[in-house]
């Protein structure tokens, strides 16, 4: 198991660990604090991506009606919902394609929320590896996926492009970094 690495957790159940290999790095006035502390630790962690992952995440009620679902991802940038139990553990997901899929089928449009939304959460957590999450994201064709704490309460959505901008920024620091090594300017 890796010190630094994590990897994408599936169910409510727990965290899996993977192994990841660190890189050294340095800041980049570009990245937020907590994307340039997480470089210099080599990983890039899902908090780094805070203030767009809290912005993405919708949660309702696991008995709400699905109006309450619809309206939620009706809403610019938001591809899922969080489904959760009274005391804020999430039960589930349901997102845009779920809802359409059920309408599109004619499905009833009064239908609770709990008979639609997926059980099965695929899920990540604030400290996991950024890139790991990435990977299982496109491996299983996933656009978005809940950032869950400890306690499996909704702390925010990450959604893939988000994930990838933030790679795309770290890999090319990382160019523009050996490119000035190379050329013989040092690290600046």
């Amino acid at each position: 198991m890796g010190q630094n690495g994590a990897c994408l957790c599936a169910i409510l159940t727990g965290r899996a660990k993977a192994p990841s290999s660190a890189t050294d790095t340095v800041t980049d006035p570009s990245l937020p604090a907590a994307a340039e502390r997480r470089s210099q630790e080599g990983v890039m962690r899902i908090d780094s991506l805070h203030p767009v992952i809290s912005a993405r995440l919708m949660v309702v009620d696991v008995d709400a009606p699905l109006r309450s679902a619809a309206l939620s991802l009706s809403r610019p940038a938001i591809g899922l919902v969080v489904v959760c139990h009274g005391s804020g553990e999430a039960a589930g997901v349901l997102s845009k394609s779920d809802l359409v899929r059920h309408l599109a089928n004619s499905g009833p449009t009064e239908a609770p929320i709990a008979a639609l939304m997926s059980r099965s959460i695929v899920s990540c957590g604030p400290d996991d590896d950024l890139h790991s999450v990435w990977q299982t994201m496109a491996a299983q064709g996933l656009q978005n996926v809940p950032v869950l704490g400890a306690d499996s309460k909704p702390l925010g959505v990450l959604d893939i492009r988000d994930a990838m901008k933030a790679l795309f920024k770290q890999e090319e620091l990382q160019e523009r970094l050996l490119a000035n090594y190379i050329s013989g300017i040092g690290y600046q």
